[in-house]
């Protein structure tokens, strides 16, 4: 009987020391990370980031693919909690309903940071840039281009999420601006190239030689819009510009096929939301918000961007 006590005591004594002895840095420190879909260019390049600078840091990173679904991501975090990470890295899949993974976190009193995108429950951190003011920067130009009177097409992202969000308002705070702009139709391509090819498609096809421009809430729908109007023979004539600044969209603002991207720095994300998770854990001083600036991206400037 006492064996048996004493064994008990000792798997209790084991666990307890395991959890200490991560938490004193005698193992590396494990972060689990959730992020909205690696099937993404921009989500892939910020993930990469964040391994990157945990294994400079010696720690350890858990990434898991929510694959757009945040009721998955909500079930990861719960996954992340069971195994007693030091912190969770949350790319949020959309505002309200990846909300609960924030709050199931910091009851568990797990830090957890978001990267890239927001939630409605405020997490220990937020580290990103500010979506409205990239669709500001892409408006601006698309108004510039056109001088300030024109049709206009918006394709929208994954709706419900942060950056669609942000990214609708900031466009719509110059398009009041430009009373001259018209807005003729806005819809989701849900971030993905070739939906928004079949998107843009159908646009050709209502609205034919009225489209003078396109804004694209991220590059995948740009690459897919540009494709589109390439075929139709009508890209020459429709501006298109997107966000993010992925290799391809770079390379096509070389081109000249892509008017324009703008630079959202996907390595500084990566790299600031481990660095940040880090502090969290070790109880050192860090930002509550880390916002990285955008940057226009034009033929001018393509060569000249940060790697």
């Amino acid at each position: 009987m006492k064996k048996h006590v004493l064994l008990a005591a000792f798997a209790a004594f084991c666990l307890a020391g395991c959890q200490s002895s991560e938490k004193g840095g005698a193992q590396k420190l494990v972060i689990g990370a959730t992020m909205l879909s690696m099937q993404n260019e921009f989500i892939v390049n910020v993930n990469d980031a964040m391994a990157k600078k945990a294994e400079a840091e010696g720690v350890e990173l858990i990434t898991v693919d929510a694959e757009r679904s945040a009721l998955k991501q909500v079930e990861q975090v719960e996954s992340f909690i069971a195994q007693h990470v030091d912190a969770i890295l949350l790319n949020p899949c959309e505002v309200e309903a990846s909300s609960p993974a924030v709050a199931k976190a910091l009851a568990a009193h797990i830090p957890i940071i978001n990267v890239n995108s927001e939630t409605s429950t405020q997490p220990t951190a937020f580290v990103g840039s500010d979506d409205a003011e990239s669709a500001r920067i892409a408006m601006k130009f698309i108004a510039d281009k056109l001088g300030g009177k024109g049709n206009i097409l918006m394709m929208q992202g994954y709706m419900g999420q942060a950056a669609q969000l942000k990214r609708e308002q900031g466009a719509k705070e110059i398009l009041k601006q430009y009373p001259g702009l018209t807005l003729l139709a806005s819809q989701t391509g849900e971030w993905d190239r070739a939906k928004a090819l079949s998107l843009m498609e159908n646009w050709i096809q209502s609205y034919g030689s009225k489209i003078q421009a396109v804004f694209c809430q991220n590059d995948e729908m740009g690459m897919g819009a540009v494709k589109a109007l390439t075929d139709a023979g009508l890209k020459n004539k429709v501006i298109v510009v997107s966000i993010d600044a992925i290799p391809d969209a770079i390379q096509a603002v070389k081109n000249g096929t892509l008017d324009a991207t703008v630079f959202q720095n996907a390595s500084e994300q990566g790299a600031k939301a481990v660095e940040t998770a880090i502090k969290a854990i070790k109880k050192q001083a860090f930002d509550k918000q880390t916002l990285i600036p955008f940057q226009l991206v034009t033929k001018q400037n393509a060569d000249k961007l940060p790697q």
